[in-house]
């Protein structure tokens, strides 16, 4: 977990490491990123960056985090199933990260990286947990049509519009 000698730097200085961060995250899946890189481009000594973080996972983290939060604002799903609001959500992310600072690291995630988080699908898997079954498959559906969306950005109007059908399909599967 990020440490509070990182939270408490000078807004100039902790906004340049995550800049920094940000662009080896979205230059190179977390297995090839480096430390050297970021301590070099940030100017900070290497040490300096184990006080902010507890290892370069520990720095993705926290950087995707932040990604989730700028591009998830606004974008909770009722516990009320309601395939229109699913759809329009995850239309709003994916033009969100489409073109976005964000998108060279979230596609990075979705490709490489989510594997590597060490409890990344124990974590998701007990987010999900308390919701039925109609909720639950949108939810996985909604991730993985901003998977292919981002991923294959040529198909994104056919994998939209099945994604559309399948929640209708979920919607009139409930009585």
């Amino acid at each position: 977990m990020v440490k509070s000698t990182f939270k408490n730097l000078p807004e100039a200085k902790r906004k340049g490491i995550e800049k920094v961060l940000l662009d080896e995250f979205s230059t190179y899946p977390l297995a090839d990123a480096k430390v050297s890189h970021i301590v070099k481009k940030a100017d900070i000594a290497r040490g300096a960056f184990y006080k902010y973080f507890d290892d370069l996972t520990d720095a993705y983290v926290y950087m995707y985090h932040i990604a989730i939060e700028q591009i998830h604002v606004n974008m909770s799903p009722d516990e009320k199933f309601d395939p229109k609001v699913f759809y329009e959500q995850v239309v709003r992310f994916i033009d969100k990260t489409q073109g976005g600072k964000y998108e060279p690291m979230m596609k990075l995630h979705m490709s490489q990286n989510e594997y590597l988080i060490p409890d990344n699908f124990k974590i998701y898997s007990r987010q999900l947990l308390h919701m039925g079954p109609q909720l639950w498959s949108a939810m996985v559906l909604s991730h993985e049509v901003i998977n292919l969306c981002l991923s294959d950005p040529e198909n994104q109007e056919q994998n939209l519009a099945r994604y559309k059908k399948s929640l209708e399909i979920l919607a009139k599967g409930v009585d």
